[in-house]
Formats: C-alpha cells, sequence, structure tokens
C-alpha cells in the first residue's frame, strides 16, 4: 500500500534516500558498501544486484534479446540497448555544469569535466605525460610505438591520427578546403596554411639555441644551424685541411 501513499519508512543512513520496501533499502546500502552478492559461474563477475548478474550472463551465451526497432543493432543488456537509441534519436541527456556541452553517455561527461578541472588522471607508463581523456593517451602511446593504424587506400601512407589521415587524403582528391583571410591562398592541409598565414603575421615560432636569429619554419631554422656546426671548434678539428 505504501506505493500508493507515497510512505517511504525505510531510511538510509548514510545519505537521505528513502524507501518504501525494505528490500529496496538493502539494494541502496549496496552502493555505500559496495558489496557485490551476485556472483557469474563463469567468471569473476560480481554484481550488487540480481537483474544486473542475468543481463551479464548473456555476454556468456551470446544471447541479445534486446533489439533495436531502428536497425538490426541487438543487445546483451537493456542498459546498451538504451544508450545505443541515443543514436537514432540525437538525445543527450547528460550536461556539462560548466559550459554547454551535452552528451548521450555519462562516461563521456565524465572525461569532458577534466577539461574544467585540469584533472589528468591517465599517465603514461614511458614519460612524464598525463592526459584527461583515455583517446589522448592512446593517440600519445603511439609516438612511442610507431603505431600508424590509419592507412590510406590510395598509396603507402600511414597516420597515427585519423585526423592527419582525412587531411592526406585532400592530397589526393585536390580539396583544398583550408582557405588564407588574407589573400587567395588555399591548402589541402591545415599545418600548410598556418605555415602559410606565418607570412602575413611575421611570426617566427622557431629559435635557436646559438644566437638571436629566428624562423618561420622548422626546415629553415634546421638549415641555420649547420651555420654553427661549420663554426664548431669540433667540426674545425675533425675537418681537413684545405
Amino acid at each position: 500500500m505504501r506505493t500508493h501513499t507515497g510512505e517511504k519508512p525505510f531510511a538510509c543512513a548514510e545519505c537521505n534516500y528513502k524507501a518504501a520496501l525494505k528490500s529496496d533499502l538493502i539494494r541502496h546500502m549496496r552502493t555505500h558498501t559496495g558489496e557485490k552478492p551476485f556472483a557469474c559461474s563463469e567468471c569473476n563477475y560480481k554484481a550488487a544486484r540480481k537483474n544486473n548478474l542475468i543481463e551479464h550472463m548473456q555476454t556468456h551465451t551470446g544471447e541479445k534479446p534486446f533489439a533495436c526497432a531502428e536497425c538490426n543493432y541487438k543487445s546483451a543488456r537493456k542498459l546498451h540497448l538504451i544508450q545505443h537509441m541515443r543514436t537514432h534519436t540525437g538525445e543527450k541527456p547528460f550536461a556539462c555544469a560548466e559550459c554547454n556541452y551535452k552528451t548521450a553517455h555519462k562516461i563521456v561527461l565524465i572525461q569532458h569535466m577534466r577539461t574544467h578541472t585540469g584533472v589528468k588522471p591517465l599517465a603514461c607508463d614511458e614519460c612524464n605525460y598525463k592526459v584527461a581523456l583515455k583517446s589522448g593517451l592512446i593517440q600519445h602511446m603511439r609516438t612511442h610505438t610507431g603505431e600508424k593504424p590509419f592507412a590510406c587506400a590510395e598509396c603507402s601512407y600511414k597516420a597515427a591520427r585519423k585526423n592527419h589521415l582525412i587531411e592526406h587524403m585532400q592530397t589526393h582528391t585536390g580539396e583544398k578546403p583550408f582557405a588564407c583571410a588574407e589573400c587567395n591562398y588555399k591548402a589541402a592541409l591545415k599545418s600548410h596554411l598556418i605555415r602559410h598565414m606565418r607570412t602575413h603575421t611575421g611570426e617566427k615560432p622557431f629559435a635557436c639555441a646559438e644566437c638571436n636569429y629566428k624562423a618561420a619554419h622548422r626546415s629553415t631554422l634546421k638549415k641555420h644551424m649547420q651555420t654553427h656546426m661549420v663554426d664548431s671548434p669540433m667540426l674545425t678539428t675533425l675537418m681537413p685541411p684545405q
């Protein structure tokens, strides 16, 4: 009858949660205690709720009873189907409290919030690099492994990042979507436009460590550095007399 009266006599001692049924309070308390009494007989998975274990067992049987009405997607878990349906509806129920960012998935919002807090919990095992997002760490690790999983279908070019491959493909199609606002120059790659803009701004971000020379392009700085190598006492000693 409490479901009709709205009475909730079972109160949590840890927070302000209240329940109409004692069984609901028992389940809720597991969020505080971390207790997971429902164990999978096939693996080491444990669940706080019986229905979660039932859904998990379908990952072992291969059963996928939750079907999408819009496409042929099927899932073993109802939660996964709910998340999938947002790709059709465009629903983004998880909103950032700091900006207007919205997302379809709670975990993505948690990761986004790190861009506001500055928290970078994901650390590289090879160097001191830290990042807020897992995708950023995966991309960074390729600088150590040399992995380039994105391959061009037209030539032998491979890239560590998908956006680099997308830009590269424009060299085959002839498309030049990056236009200069100062002149009629257009580029297939964003990096080329950035370099070109220095001809207008006069920016020279590459500085020589030996003198006050600065260059707009890294390649130009490398050529300049060779003038110091020629004057180097060590190099002079090694050079044969003329």
